[in-house]
């Protein structure tokens, strides 16, 4: 088992955790306020950018394999270096979602 550090952008937080446990667990264990909801990889809630390092996240049904380069869903993903992460960025077709939701909403 290897231990990675995750530190989460602009936030001053910094975990390890294991290369068999998911980052949200180990936010959950320590105390880190990490948005989640359905927790099986579909909801997007916990989505992160990957700004560095690399990840593990197979069962992230949710992401497109181009969003999966890029996104963490933290539900799901277990470190596989070092990483930093930056919290409440989503990935574009959830992003696309939110915008025409909110245009539905405007013209009613």
């Amino acid at each position: 088992m290897t231990e990675y550090t995750v530190e989460f952008v602009g936030t001053g937080e910094a975990i390890e955790v294991s290369d068999k446990q998911t980052i949200l667990k180990a936010c959950i264990e320590e105390g880190i306020a990490q948005e989640y909801s359905c927790r099986v990889g579909m909801c997007l809630a916990c989505s992160a950018e990957i700004l560095e390092g690399e990840v593990t996240q197979p069962a992230a049904r949710g992401l497109t394999e181009e969003e999966a380069e890029r996104y963490a869903l933290t539900c799901m993903a277990r470190p596989q270096s070092d990483l930093k992460l930056e919290r409440g960025i989503y990935p574009p077709s959830i992003e696309d979602d939110v915008a025409a939701a909110a245009d539905a909403a405007a013209d009613d």
